[in-house]
């Protein structure tokens, strides 16, 4: 293996070591939320969360990339699946913050779980809980692009632009090797890897084996669309096109 990616592992959004450190934003984050909670108590129920991009992908696409293009664009702020699982994870939302939300989306948890598993029997694990209260969250504190973690299935669908960015496994394995400076045979057992967690937290978590493609507003295939930006630009389109927005 090359001794640049020995002892290295691919953490799915991972391209470049300019990025912030999760940490570091997920405490920025925690640290903003008493002070949007006071602000949120004056505003309209109906503007509380504004319109929101998040991005479902295949691991490897590039989906990161075309985030932070688009945040350049539009002034919003990318919120990444290590950010929203290490908040998630370490439990940091307080009650009154959480209250809030039941208070201005009644049932919004039962209407998640009908949404997800119909008119069977389902108990929320403490996770999925957490998950749910820290994308509400994020998204309630300004205009946010999610990346990953099946956002799109939590908030409220008329505030979201979902969009699905896939690709061949062939396609995905070249990235993994520029970015790693690894070889093609280490990199396909890395996506495996991946694949399979990904596979498996969507199955645990949210009973689905794959994404629909009903569940999204447009889908962009990065064989094909291959340069961030392409798509960046695509994705704009459409969210002015969906918002009304003006940018």
């Amino acid at each position: 293996m090359n001794k640049k990616a020995e002892g290295m592992k691919y953490v799915p959004g991972y391209y470049s070591p300019k990025r912030q450190v999760a940490s570091r934003l997920a405490q920025y984050y925690v640290s903003e939320w008493d002070k949007t909670r006071i602000k949120m108590k004056t505003k309209d129920k109906k503007t509380i969360i504004p319109p929101t991009i998040c991005l479902s992908r295949k691991i490897g696409v590039g989906a990161l990339e075309i985030a932070d293009i688009l945040a350049q664009k539009i002034g919003y702020t990318v919120a990444d699946r290590e950010i929203i699982e290490q908040i998630a994870k370490e439990g940091k939302l307080r009650e009154k913050t959480v209250a809030i939300f039941d208070e201005r989306y009644p049932g919004i948890r039962n209407e998640f779980a009908a949404l997800m598993f119909g008119e069977k029997s389902f108990i929320m694990s403490d996770y999925l809980k957490q998950l749910h209260n820290v994308v509400l969250s994020i998204a309630a504190m300004g205009p946010t692009i999610f990346v990953g973690r099946g956002t799109h299935l939590i908030l409220p669908r008329d505030r979201v632009l979902a969009v699905r960015c896939l690709g061949s496994k062939a396609h995905r394995a070249g990235r993994l090797t520029r970015i790693l400076n690894i070889k093609k045979e280490e990199a396909d057992r890395t996506l495996d890897r991946v694949d399979a967690e990904q596979k498996s937290f969507f199955k645990k978590f949210f009973g689905k084996k794959d994404a629909s493609p009903y569940e999204f507003d447009l889908i962009i295939n990065c064989d094909y669309i291959q340069q961030p930006e392409w798509a960046a630009n695509i994705v704009l389109q459409a969210f002015k096109e969906k918002f009304s927005v003006k940018i």
